[in-house]
């Protein structure tokens, strides 16, 4: 308050400059005494068997406090609590880690409010974790680029497209009260580029041939988005359906949301979309509409694609779908059996996994 009083009467007197510094001198001093003796406060988190202490007092009470707990859990509940998770951290100069996000103390006189108050000492700021986001974007990457996810070539465009907005989105609304969600545009990126270059490799093109085909922008709340868009023409008047890639923002957002836990569909269905042939109830390859069987080989290096100028239709099929599975119907399939020679070394393996549906 006496530095306030003196600051005031330079500025009376007309020392505005002397009056500046002064003040300027003022921010660098805390607005409370931090070695209080008497000021202790004490918050409790929990989320399921995840909890976190806010403790304001000195480091000798925080662990005298570690002790107590650790004696209750033991005594009370048979419990042993861990000293390599159970860690006591500063949080002004270290982070401290809750369910996924990085706490951390705001420290910072240079940040002011519209009074020119000191607005950011004190806080409470959460953070995404670098680690996190390495680790998020490494299923994505090969040999440290980004690069194509050869199992997902067999989906459709639109489950392939789906799926990975799917994922970044989960990402990035978990972490929508994290004030550095900017961080995440590099997990964009990565997934992006796999994205393009798994659907040229699905499609045999290049990654300027994908955007050319599926690029697309798209109103959102907070403005046009460009993107990758993949439409499913339904027919009989209905919806087509539509999978989009991107108009995800990554700007902070501190509005109450309802949490949804509940996975995609698409996340619990088979890659092979098997189930869906067999329920069309019609063969592959004479395409009529009858009941099915599947024919399956046990290893797509057995058909030898283009190894044999007589190979069979149904081996040709498989081949260039690139899938063990063929839906025929039981005429086709006695054919495809027929069509082999009559002996057979039975040390050989066989085409057939004697796996019928």
């Amino acid at each position: 308050m006496r530095m306030h009083k003196a600051a005031w009467k330079l500025e009376k007197r007309g020392q505005r400059k002397e009056a500046r510094e002064l003040r300027r001198q003022l921010q660098l001093l805390p607005s409370r005494d931090p070695d209080d003796p008497g000021f202790r406060r004490l918050h409790y988190v929990r989320y399921a068997d995840d909890w976190l202490l806010g403790f304001s007092g000195t480091r000798r009470e925080a662990e005298y406090v570690k002790e107590k707990i650790g004696k209750f859990l033991r005594n009370r509940l048979k419990l042993e609590l861990s000293d390599q998770k159970t860690l006591i951290t500063h949080g002004r100069t270290q982070a401290a880690r809750f369910l996924g996000y990085e706490i951390v103390v705001h420290h910072n006189d240079a940040k002011h409010d519209q009074n020119g108050h000191r607005s950011i000492n004190g806080q409470i700021g959460l953070k995404v974790p670098m680690d996190v986001v390495r680790g998020k974007r490494k299923p994505y990457m090969r040999r440290g680029k980004p690069a194509a996810l050869l199992e997902r070539a067999h989906d459709s465009d639109f489950r392939i497209v789906a799926r990975y907005q799917a994922e970044f989105r989960g990402i990035a609304e978990y972490y929508q009260l994290a004030y550095n969600r900017h961080r995440l545009g590099l997990l964009r990126w990565v997934m992006e580029r796999s994205l393009t270059k798994t659907l040229g490799h699905k499609n045999k093109i290049s990654v300027n041939k994908v955007w050319n085909r599926y690029r697309a922008t798209w109103q959102t709340p907070a403005g046009p988005r460009r993107g990758l868009q993949v439409k499913v023409e339904r027919g009989d008047g209905k919806k087509p359906l539509v999978a989009r890639w991107g108009g995800v923002s990554l700007a902070r957002r501190t509005t109450r949301v309802i949490l949804k836990d509940e996975l995609p569909a698409v996340w619990g269905k088979r890659s092979a979309e098997l189930v869906d042939r067999l329920m069309s109830g019609r063969c592959e390859l004479c395409k009529t509409q009858t009941d099915v069987e599947v024919h399956h080989v046990r290893r797509l290096s057995d058909l030898r694609r283009g190894s044999q100028a007589g190979q069979p239709a149904w081996a040709e099929q498989m081949a260039s779908r690139r899938r063990k599975t063929l839906v025929v119907c039981r005429d086709c399939h006695d054919g495809v059996h027929r069509g082999r020679p009559a002996r057979q070394d039975s040390r050989k393996p066989t085409l057939e996994s004697r796996v019928r549906l």
